[in-house]
């Protein structure tokens, strides 16, 4: 599959399926999903915060497999080293050499499983890998697959024997997306479901492999962005910095990050160009973990998603460019 087979009703086809594919073991959950699969097109690491039991190591897996992706799990806990994730070498004693063990780190998806229970020393040992591609041990370098993403969850409620996740390791993420409580109904959905299939495992089927999903990178890299829209993005990040609530805004990764996930959402949605609203879609997703709320309004409502809805409120938005549809 070449870079030029794919056009944005190609990209939004195979979008739709693999979407539908992680719809089967994450129920009425699609917005949040799309978020994530925006986040893999647009080549960037995900963080899947939110409450236990809500799906979030399940949707992952989910996508390895609907994407063709080798697919590992590295259970993230206090006494984790970085060496258990990236490898080590270990002495041959019949060859009489040292030979490297890569660690889980290397493959397609990675789910960094409570990537906040274990020491930041180890933390550490994942930037270097979602920032350049590759890690370093005894002084090797090694490269990691490609595509290599990171889809790590959090449990942003229980504070007892965790490591928060420092600003530098969360500005990695592209984006930070948390699935909420399901309604009643869908709900009754997931357990109509269980009860049909009389199995724990829910069957998801490949829909792409990693080339297939390095081509649908690729056109999204073609999707067009208006000046408009550019200087968008970067008047809502630095309205971030200026904004009263706010002790640290969004760093120049932020209004790069908001126009490739912006990028990533208009290929999903069919079209090879983006408008506003995708900017507007994706934000609170690519802004609110990169904002620092002043020390004195944590027990207050502020946040920083309530940042990024006052920003919103407040920049003008630039015309639409639907009249080129």
């Amino acid at each position: 599959m070449t870079d030029g087979d794919l056009r944005a009703g190609e990209v939004a086809a195979l979008a739709e399926r693999v979407l539908d594919e992680v719809g089967r073991a994450v129920v009425g959950k699609r917005e949040a999903l799309s978020l994530v699969l925006a986040g893999v097109l647009a080549k960037g690491h995900v963080l899947l915060e939110d409450f236990p039991g809500l799906g979030k190591t399940l949707a992952a897996r989910s996508f390895a497999v609907a994407l063709g992706l080798d697919f590992a799990r590295a259970q993230f806990t206090p006494d984790l080293l970085p060496a258990d994730l990236t490898g080590s070498y270990v002495y041959d004693q019949r060859r009489a050499e040292f030979d490297f063990r890569p660690g889980p780190i290397f493959t397609g998806l990675l789910l960094a499983d409570e990537i906040n229970r274990t020491p930041p020393k180890t933390q550490a040992a994942l930037l270097e890998a979602m920032q350049e591609g590759q890690v370093t041990v005894e002084g090797q370098t090694h490269r990691l697959p490609r595509p290599f993403h990171v889809l790590a969850t959090a449990n942003p409620v229980e504070y007892e024997g965790t490591y928060p996740l420092p600003e530098a390791q969360l500005d990695r993420f592209l984006l930070r997306v948390g699935f909420g409580y399901p309604s009643a109904a869908e709900e009754y959905d997931v357990l109509r479901r269980r009860l049909d299939r009389r199995q724990e495992e829910v069957e998801v089927e490949q829909v792409t492999d990693a080339a297939g999903l390095a081509a649908v990178q690729a056109a999204v890299e073609r999707v067009a962005v208006d000046e408009s829209v550019v200087r968008y993005c970067v008047a809502l990040v630095a309205a971030t910095r200026t904004h009263g609530d706010v002790l640290t805004g969004a760093s120049p990764r932020g209004s790069l990050g908001l126009v490739l996930t912006a990028r990533a959402w208009a290929a999903i949605r069919g079209r090879d160009y983006v408008v506003p609203e995708d900017v507007k879609v994706v934000a609170r997703a690519v802004l609110s973990h990169r904002i620092t709320v002043k020390p004195d309004l944590w027990m207050t409502q502020a946040s920083g998603a309530r940042v990024v809805d006052s920003v919103m409120g407040s920049v003008e938005t630039p015309r639409t460019l639907e009249s080129r549809a």
